[in-house]
């Protein structure tokens, strides 16, 4: 009832900053997904505001908006906002912070769950796996510099499965194309058909902070602002930690 309460609270603040109501386009990654899908309708109900969200991976966003598809507001890794910036796509300044999500490791439900415990037992794992997918996201990138990093490279080549964009490694691995998976810790908490085995171990993880920017041809900018400061606030707090993330350090 008290988060309830915050998050009314917190969102009747908001729509007193909003000029109007509006529709609010949003592209995110798909990291963020069950996150914002949990806060939007609250944001929605207390500021009268709309969010119409488009989720991608991270690689589609770069690419849409490199074709100059217009959208409110960016929600997907810090250095892709930076860029955007550096580029002129997003507004300077409008960089906000949300959340923070280390790599998580899964398998198919049901299946042989190795030890992930340490930096030599997921290199035991990597080794004993059949297949391992992983994204073209942030945690895709990390993960081959991983293997790089643990002198493996070469034996992983063949077996590496890299989904395309915006598709979920929790697919392969309940449909049997890989053994072995890695990705956001988020994007795998609440999927059906696997067994989530946790982080990578600390000497290894890779945390990716996710934040937020205003595209410079917005069309609604203060709307968009408003929920910058929604998905940031304390209110965002409970749930962000539930998706298997951290809210970002303010």
């Amino acid at each position: 009832m008290k988060a309830r309460l915050l998050l009314a609270t917190t969102c009747s603040v908001f729509m007193a900053q909003t000029v109007a109501a509006a529709d609010i386009k949003l592209i995110a990654s798909g990291a963020m997904k069950d996150i914002i899908t949990e806060l939007a309708p609250e944001f929605e109900r207390s500021s009268g505001n709309k969010v119409i969200a488009t989720w991608a991976g991270s690689a589609d966003i770069r690419k849409r908006f490199g074709a100059g598809e217009a959208f409110d507001l960016v929600i997907v890794g810090a250095t892709d906002v930076d860029a955007f910036v550096k580029d002129s796509k997003v507004a300077p300044a409008s960089r906000v912070d949300i959340a923070r999500s280390g790599v998580g490791v899964a398998v198919k439900a049901g299946a042989p769950k190795p030890d992930i415990s340490s930096s030599e037992a997921v290199k035991k794992a990597l080794l004993s796996a059949k297949t391992v997918a992983f994204s073209t996201g942030p945690s895709g990138v990390y993960v081959q510099r991983l293997f790089e990093r643990l002198g493996i490279a070469g034996e992983m080549k063949e077996k590496s499965r890299q989904t395309p964009s915006g598709v979920r490694v929790a697919e392969y691995l309940a449909g049997g194309v890989a053994d072995l998976g890695f990705q956001q810790v988020s994007e795998f908490v609440h999927e059906s058909g696997i067994d989530f085995l946790g982080p990578l171990p600390a000497d290894i993880q890779n945390i990716t902070e996710y934040s937020s920017g205003i595209p410079v041809n917005s069309n609604a900018v203060e709307p968009a602002r408003a929920l910058q400061t929604f998905l940031s606030s304390p209110a965002a707090t409970a749930t962000i930690k539930k998706n298997g993330m951290e809210p970002s350090r303010r």
